[in-house]
């Protein structure tokens, strides 16, 4: 590395930082010479009650130089903090930003938006308010998949990465919660919802360590030919005397796929992220899966006269299994879906629906088949109210992760569920991991919260269905590479539908480019490929064809489609035999 000043410039392998001499902007060349931003180096750290602004901002300074880095400090003074700065740390190949902030007057102060690239200021030219980074650049890959699907966007649309989402408008993002913390920013616009344009790229990532991503999610926040990111920590991560933000590094990369993998690269190195998966990997962990949800649902669209949930039954799943049984359909592994358990939150078992639970599962095994149980993550039905995050009026939302007494209670559960002495099943399907609690008026025990707090559930359930059946099977749709010690396998979760224009985008599209995402950020993990919701058969066969290509085939259809009602036929579920034969092979 080489550094110049004249201004402040750094010239480094792959990049080249020019520092403004008194603003607070450095603009980021390519090793060509192009521009992709001018990243701002201003920095808001607000806490619950006060927004933060900077004003006499310094001119940024080298504070240390050495023939591997550079690093750079922009001060400035603060509305609510003593004192504050944004750092620039400039080494071999990527860029590092972070905010440090001290001497928050109030003890019990807690943190509440965090802004980096860009923040609330007043600047000596008397220019005021909001200021962000430049979009130089095209597009954003996001590794969230979305609805409408749009894999590259424009540099112009926004994208969350994080653990809150479901179906309603603006909330489609909860897909796999959470995603790898890495966007990339891109040279060319997209041609469709899944194209991925030619580089070249720069990953733009956020690393700290698990515990400390206290944020529910963190947001790409682009107006008017600007951006910055947001991370909302929502009043429950207490500030404490000396504040650091997590770094974002922005580092050169030939394709989003190199900028994911660059991304888990450098938190496994820095021990923030494991460097392999969970052992042991029994066999039977990739093994054909049959998950009832897409049945129960064709079921109920067929006019069963109940809702699909009602259909997870002993007779239903026996009839189920029957059908594949007489058509050479042999699954491995069983996932029993929703729902199973007469409360979401207590694990007890509807005995109107499943009568013998133990005994059913004991007759699969007998099969050589094992039982995966459908887990709804945060869900506090049946649980006391001091077990449970609550609204202002004491209305549990979701259980609180932070309280012992609820992660005791989970690892009696697991523990019933999972050991010899209970239902002796083999393990969990987890969902719902984008319901985290959400919202500073919520109440919860001091402790984790956000990404964290998703984090410690997933540790809690995972050690204790390890200590209950040390090859039990956890499968969560949460493509971290810092989650991945708390999942063994990761699902690729439910089929989107369409484009920003509203044109169908393809099933196996889809799911190809969330297996590359799952492949680059968690690359020793197995894949469960997931089938639901399928728009008609001829889509499904073409699914069912690529699965083994993407990872353990998961059947989720016997009889019919559920959305368009066409019968599955003879020949359908040969297909199914054949392509789970090939697999095998």
């Amino acid at each position: 590395m080489t550094l110049t000043v004249d201004g402040t410039t750094v010239v480094a392998p792959g990049y080249r930082l020019e520092v403004h001499p008194v603003q607070p902007r450095a603009v980021l060349r390519d090793a060509e010479g192009t521009v992709w931003t001018e990243l701002s180096l201003l920095a808001s750290l607000d806490v619950v009650g006060v927004r933060d602004e900077s004003y006499d901002v310094a001119p940024a300074r080298i504070v240390a130089a050495t023939a591997d880095a550079v690093e750079l400090v922009v001060e400035a003074a603060s509305a609510v903090w003593e004192r504050k700065a944004v750092h620039v740390r400039c080494a071999d190949g990527a860029i590092e930003v972070w905010a440090t902030a001290a001497g928050q007057s109030r003890a019990d102060a807690r943190l509440g938006e965090v802004t980096l690239l860009g923040g609330r200021a007043v600047l000596r030219s008397g220019a005021a308010g909001t200021f962000r980074s430049a979009i130089r650049f095209a597009s954003l890959f996001s590794p969230a998949p979305t609805e409408p699907v749009h894999v590259v966007r424009p540099a112009s649309a926004a994208s969350s990465l994080g653990v809150v989402g479901d179906a309603e408008p603006g909330r489609l993002h909860g897909i796999f919660s959470p995603p790898p913390l890495c966007w990339a920013l891109g040279s060319r616009p997209a041609e469709g919802a899944t194209d991925l344009p030619d580089g070249p790229w720069w990953g733009l990532s956020v690393r700290a360590p698990v515990d400390e991503l206290t944020m529910t999610a963190v947001r790409y926040d682009p107006l008017d030919g600007g951006f910055l990111l947001r991370l909302d920590y929502e009043g429950h991560t207490v500030a404490g005397a000396d504040v650091r933000t997590p770094s974002v590094v922005l580092r050169p990369a030939a394709t989003p796929w190199q900028a994911l993998a660059d991304y888990r690269d450098d938190l496994v190195e820095r021990g923030l992220a494991p460097s392999a998966p969970p052992e042991p990997r029994p066999d039977w962990w990739t093994e054909p899966i049959f998950c009832g949800w897409g049945a129960q649902c064709a079921r109920a669209a067929a006019g069963a006269g109940v809702p699909a949930a009602d259909l997870a039954r002993q007779d239903v799943y026996d009839e189920l299994l029957g059908v594949l049984s007489a058509a050479g359909v042999s699954p491995g592994t069983v996932v029993i879906d929703d729902r199973w358990q007469a409360a979401y939150g207590t694990g007890e078992v509807d005995a109107d629906h499943w009568p013998d639970l133990r005994g059913w599962i004991a007759a699969q095994h007998a099969a050589g088949r094992r039982v995966l149980l459908w887990w709804k993550a945060w869900d506090p039905a049946g649980l006391p109210a001091d077990e449970c995050v609550t609204d202002p009026a004491g209305h549990p939302v979701a259980v609180d992760v932070a309280a012992p007494a609820y992660r005791a209670r989970l690892t009696r559960v697991v523990t019933a569920l999972l050991g010899p002495d209970g239902l002796d099943a083999d393990g969990f399907k987890v969902d719902f991991t984008q319901r985290a609690p959400s919202g500073e008026s919520l109440r919860a025990t001091d402790g984790p919260w956000g990404i964290a707090a998703l984090h410690t559930l997933l540790a809690t359930l995972t050690a204790a269905a390890k200590a209950a059946k040390p090859d039990a099977l956890v499968v969560t749709h949460t493509p971290h590479p810092s989650f991945g010690d708390v999942t063994d396998m990761v699902r690729l979760n439910d089929v989107l539908e369409r484009d920003t224009a509203g044109r169908p985008v393809p099933v196996v599209d889809q799911l190809r480019f969330r297996h590359a995402v799952t492949r680059a950020a968690l690359p020793g993990h197995p894949i469960d490929t997931d089938q639901w919701p399928m728009p008609d058969r001829a889509s499904w066969r073409a699914y069912v064809e690529a699965q083994a290509s993407l990872g353990v085939p998961a059947l989720y259809y016997v009889e019919s489609i559920d959305n368009s009602g066409e019968a599955l036929t003879a020949d359908d579920l040969a297909l199914v035999a054949r392509t789970w034969a090939e697999h095998r092979s």
